[in-house]
């Protein structure tokens, strides 16, 4: 009451750590009273022993009576601890939800705001611009594709292509501009039919060679 007064009122968070160190202050108390009534309880046996020995039945019976009285509140504090501990745990768990509700309303305050700021309209027409940009860089570069292309065809190609032709061809022996004077010499036409079967053999792998880096 006096603390609502003075505008000091604590928060839950604050109200459950209260608690929880009050259950282990009682928790510390509970251990220690336990521990002297186990002394008791060593003492009691010890002194019914000696009673026992020296023949004192009378005494041997009270403090029987008080060795199970002790042992009984001995139990007890032992049960009771055990109620604390499970207070304990429980509080535990309420600061862990309240831990984390907080964190999720910070999250939620974080997400709220940022939603507020997101403008989709405008990331809408930011999407439509750069699709439309990209079509036109496209298509630009598709054109100078073309167009170098055309320009390095048209300056290269039919002279690489020649080279090629003339090196392969000097690898081999024969040139272009050979008239092969031998070979027209055994070579008749198709109406005489008198060409060797190997120099047709070796004019047919040259000619599909020369097709083929033609085509290349």
């Amino acid at each position: 009451m006096m603390d609502f007064i003075f505008g000091s009122k604590k928060t839950p968070a604050e109200m459950l750590r209260q608690h929880q160190r009050a259950l282990t202050r009682a928790q510390r108390d509970l251990d220690r009273e336990r521990g002297k009534l186990e002394q008791q309880e060593k003492k009691l046996i010890a002194d019914i022993k000696k009673a026992a020995k020296a023949n004192q039945m009378n005494a041997c019976k009270v403090m029987a009576k008080d060795l199970v009285r002790t042992r009984r509140y001995i139990q007890k504090f032992y049960q009771m601890r055990t109620q604390l501990q499970a207070v304990g745990l429980r509080i535990q768990t309420l600061r862990s939800n309240q831990q984390m509700a907080e964190a999720i309303r910070g999250v939620t305050k974080a997400m709220r705001s940022m939603n507020k700021q997101i403008n989709l309209p405008a990331i809408q027409t930011i999407m439509m611009d750069f699709e439309r940009e990209s079509e036109t860089m496209d298509m630009k570069e598709e054109m100078m594709t073309d167009a170098i292309d055309d320009v390095m065809e048209d300056e290269g190609d039919e002279e690489e292509t020649d080279q090629i032709v003339n090196q392969v061809l000097d690898e081999i022996g024969i040139s272009l501009d050979q008239q092969m004077p031998e070979a027209s010499k055994t070579k008749v036409g198709p109406a005489g039919g008198k060409e060797s079967a190997s120099e047709t053999a070796d004019d047919a792998a040259l000619q599909a060679r020369l097709d083929n880096l033609r085509r290349e």
